[in-house]
């Protein structure tokens, strides 16, 4: 099977965009790239024309299943089946499905990225007891492609819809300045980006939320007991 980094859904861009290849682990706070992913869960979705945003609340438009199958099931958490319970209301808060939905979005994304051969995942031992995980890039390595196309519509300004969601998740999660080519200027263009963005914006509201409270990195199966990577303020 041939892959192309043009085909990745934007949670799929956003993980492999955000990994450290030589370390196995992601360039920021996990809880923030949980957030993150939930947000590009949102974002796709959007760009699909499944679902639009009103005041801050999600409104589902077009129930029928994506062609990717874990957007279909994030999608019906949005619009369960009638007769079942829902978690939520019609008109769900962005804010609060970020936060609830980071873990499973970003988990399950990272899954498929394993089983399609685009990660490679290592199990290992901290002190010979706690176990952690490494991902890493399979084959083919698409993790280069996908930071060598964030550069280029940097360059462009972001042009696009997609771009422009990549890059204001890229500003909520704390991680412009490091994925910038153009440095304070390309921090503060993403920055500009993420206002504009209704899921970057919530997504932003939960990293503030989560660092104002003092929350600990939460590093789960990626860490080795050193401490999540660093993310500067949360994009500011």
């Amino acid at each position: 099977m041939t892959h192309d980094a043009s085909a990745l859904t934007l949670p799929e861009e956003l993980l492999l965009l955000t990994l450290d290849p030589e370390r196995g682990k992601p360039l920021c706070d996990r809880t923030h790239l949980r957030y993150g992913t939930a947000g590009a869960v949102l974002a796709e979705l959007e760009l699909q024309g499944r679902i639009r945003e009103e005041r801050g609340r999600v409104q589902v438009v077009n129930p029928l299943d994506p062609a990717h199958p874990l957007l279909a099931s994030l999608l019906a958490t949005l619009d369960p089946p009638s007769g079942k319970k829902k978690r939520f209301r019609p008109g769900t808060s962005a804010k609060a499905w970020i936060r609830l939905y980071g873990r499973n979005a970003e988990e399950r994304h990272l899954d498929h990225l394993i089983e399609r051969g685009l990660l490679r995942r290592e199990t290992r031992r901290f002190l010979g007891v706690f176990r952690y995980q490494r991902h890493f890039p399979g084959d083919p390595d698409l993790t280069g492609a996908t930071r060598w196309r964030f550069g280029q519509a940097e360059a462009r300004g972001f042009p696009d819809q997609r771009s422009r969601a990549l890059a204001g998740l890229v500003s909520a999660t704390g991680l412009a300045g490091t994925l910038t080519t153009a440095g304070r200027e390309g921090r503060l263009a993403m920055k500009t980006v993420r206002r504009a963005l209704w899921f970057a914006s919530a997504v932003h509201h939960n990293v503030r939320q989560n660092q104002s409270s003092g929350g600990s990195s939460d590093s789960g199966g990626w860490s080795d007991g050193g401490g999540g990577g660093g993310c500067g303020g949360g994009g500011d």
